[in-house]
């Protein structure tokens, strides 16, 4: 039987990692500035991250949502204690499009409207009720047929406003910094006005931080730099280091009730295992400090470049654009100076989502193979 066929690939099978590096059947050793799309956060095969998940599979990998799970309510305390989201509740799945799934059904239920405000160039999910990534402000199915996705352009209050005055939309969902989009972000002032209109016209807000959560940006979250309280946020990639796992932290103002939400295989016992080693690793090592500190001289170093037309980003979530597209100089830093970087919508942005224990000599590597290339 073959693969269905949706995805390019490079012609690179790699066996085994570590850290920041990653090996291919060859024993060729790659330097992992992607991480698959902002995943690995701790860096591949990590020591505790490993231990973690050998002891747990050992004893129980899996089981119901319908039984008690202790590890569960490890996660839940120990994600208020790193993250300082107090009083808010935890729902787990198993990815970032059901985290954003689950996120919008809960906003449709808690105001009894359907419609979904998104911004242009984002991008919050695959699954039927999440919203596909398009600069099309035209609307797009959603939940269900009744339901409509509007787009509206990134810092345009303005054009939000005029939306929810129509008092038909349940969520605004935003990414604070867009991933697939070309990591574009707005102001504190935007995001600010963001959150007060949605508490006048009595729609949730809704961070998205699959990508850009879990210590990214140098934050726990992207949203924390700006001084709000969004009614829910979405988590996933980063959550689990590799493995499958999402959820989403609820504010206190809205109630649970039995029924309201499901999944499958959401809050299972590796996973939790997974996270909990994660947070775990991101606290003994500083890895948040350490963001911020690579992150700055990333972008000191970047400064240099007399071809980079902009730096974007904050934190390792970083991108560099040029005045061309970028295909052929990211398959050169590939193919000739084995380094994995990441592409997005916008064809001239070299993406950098490397391991949050990336070192400067790490960046010293990156800049080297690609001044020769420029």
């Amino acid at each position: 039987m073959s693969l269905f066929n949706v995805y390019p690939l490079f012609d690179i099978t790699p066996i085994r990692a570590k850290d920041v590096y990653v090996y291919d059947e060859k024993d060729i050793e790659y330097l992992d500035l992607y991480g698959g799309h902002a995943v690995i956060s701790i860096g591949h095969s990590h020591p505790t991250y490993v231990k973690a998940i050998s002891n747990q599979v050992e004893k129980l990998g899996f089981y119901s949502n319908a039984i008690q799970n202790p590890l569960q309510t490890a996660l839940a305390n120990t994600l208020v204690e790193v993250s300082k989201c107090a009083d808010y509740e935890l729902f787990l799945c198993n990815s970032g499009a059901e985290a954003n799934e689950n996120a919008l059904k809960l906003a449709s239920f808690q105001t009894g409207k359907k419609n979904i405000l998104a911004f242009n160039n984002s991008f919050h999910g695959r699954t039927s009720a999440a919203v596909a990534a398009t600069d099309n402000p035209k609307i797009v199915a959603a939940l269900n047929a009744q339901q409509v996705v509007n787009f509206v352009a990134l810092g345009d209050l303005e054009a939000v406003e005029s939306i929810l005055k129509q008092e038909e939309t349940c969520a605004v969902i935003i990414e604070y910094i867009q991933g697939v989009g070309g990591l574009d972000e707005s102001t504190t002032e935007f995001y600010q006005g963001l959150s007060q209109l949605c508490k006048k016209y009595n729609t949730l807000l809704i961070a998205d931080e699959v990508q850009s959560g879990f210590g990214r940006t140098g934050d726990f979250f992207a949203f924390q730099k700006h001084g709000i309280t969004p009614d829910i946020i979405s988590m996933a990639k980063g959550m689990g280091n590799g493995f499958p796992v999402g959820g989403i932290l609820i504010h206190p103002s809205i109630k649970a009730s039995f029924g309201l939400l499901g999944t499958t295989f959401g809050g299972n016992h590796l996973a939790c295992a997974a996270s909990l080693a994660v947070l775990e690793v991101l606290e003994s090592e500083n890895l948040l400090e350490n963001t911020k500190e690579v992150s700055a001289y990333f972008m000191r170093k970047a400064e240099k470049l007399s071809k980079v037309k902009q730096i974007k980003g904050r934190g390792l979530m970083l991108g560099l654009e040029f005045e061309f597209p970028v295909s052929e100089l990211r398959k050169k830093l590939l193919f000739t100076h084995h380094i994995f970087t990441g592409s997005s919508n916008n064809p001239n942005l070299i993406r950098i989502l490397p391991p949050l224990t990336l070192q400067k000599k790490h960046v010293d590597v990156f800049f080297e193979a690609l001044e020769k290339e420029l």
